[in-house]
């Protein structure tokens, strides 16, 4: 299933209905929680997108308060909850350097949408940034054609594929690891 979370039209809801930033921690904190408002709605695997399209500016505190603590909260390893992936849309320059700031911090990586196609950011050693290029670029992989692509022996291709799927930038659908954001 997809979803779709609008952040400034949950930031009108929830904070003010008059402005478009993200400029304070008790801000983001209060979109935070109305994105997990509507995310505990949907059961089962999902992908939801998080659009940040018509938010104008994003500072690190609500980057951090937004983007870390729900990749923190959802997307963390073995934590036997719901399968959730996040699709990131409308990150603009302006939004970059806070978004990419928290997620090295933290060690995290999201998949963002551009219009180049799909792109991987945040804190990716180069092994997993090969991988996620070669699964992007067939549109979908098991770890065999992965590791021939890539050149890798077939352990370290599954390693890193499982890496990729336990940080939610790739899904795993039986035994083949599809990207997010690829059309």
């Amino acid at each position: 299933m997809i979803n779709h979370i609008d952040v400034s039209v949950v930031l009108r809801g929830t904070v003010c209905d008059l402005y478009s930033n993200l400029v304070t921690r008790p801000t983001g904190a209060a979109v935070r929680a109305g994105i997990e408002e509507q995310l505990a709605e949907v059961g089962g695997r999902t992908l939801t997108v998080i659009d940040f399209s018509h938010v104008g500016l994003l500072d690190y505190s609500c980057a951090d308060e937004i983007v870390a603590k729900l990749l923190i909260r959802h997307c963390a390893e073995d934590r036997g909850e719901v399968e959730r992936f996040f699709l990131f849309r409308g990150i603009s320059e302006g939004h970059f350097d806070a978004i990419e700031a928290v997620l090295e911090h933290h060690g995290l990586a999201l998949v963002a949408e551009a219009p180049e196609g799909p792109r991987l950011l945040g804190a990716v050693d180069d092994g997993e940034r090969e991988v996620w290029n070669v699964v992007c670029r067939l549109g979908g992989a098991a770890p065999p054609d992965v590791a021939v692509e890539a050149g890798l022996g077939s352990a370290e291709a599954e390693q890193l594929l499982e890496s990729l799927w336990r940080r939610r930038v790739v899904m795993r659908i039986e035994d083949v690891y599809v990207p997010l954001g690829v059309r």
